[in-house]
């Protein structure tokens, strides 16, 4: 079993930055993937940024390029969401999940895909203020 704890959500105005931390327990943390998630009030669940084994691949949505920057450190068990640039629409819940270990992503869709992911954490909340 792998539990995921986020952390780093908070209130910021537009244009403003945030770090999502995402901690994890278990051995199997470096051979899984990682993702990051969001939820809107009344909208679908959507991905957010997805990040390989070792980090060498990131994938973002198309909303978030070029503002948020996936990381993690395998010898901390930790994934990080670096959120610059903040707008109003990326208000949201924020959640964290990890992949089977020893399943490999080679692709975007891959990445964007729920059922790939088999742990979930709770989220953490984001709010953009105008």
């Amino acid at each position: 079993q792998v539990q995921l704890v986020e952390s780093g959500g908070g209130l910021v105005q537009a244009g403003g930055s945030l770090r999502l931390s995402c901690a994890a327990s278990g051995r199997t943390f470096s051979s899984a993937i990682m993702g990051w998630f969001r939820q809107a009030p009344g909208k679908e669940r959507e991905f957010v940024a997805g990040i390989s084994w070792r980090g060498a691949n990131t994938y973002y949505a198309d909303s978030v390029k070029g503002r948020f920057t996936i990381s993690r450190d395998n010898a901390k068990n930790t994934v990080y969401l670096q959120m610059d640039n903040l707008k109003p629409e990326d208000t949201a819940v924020y959640v964290c999940a990890a992949g089977a270990p020893g399943r490999l992503g080679y692709s975007g869709s891959y990445y964007s895909t729920h059922e790939n992911y088999a742990y979930w954490g709770q989220g953490t909340q984001v709010t953009v203020s105008s």
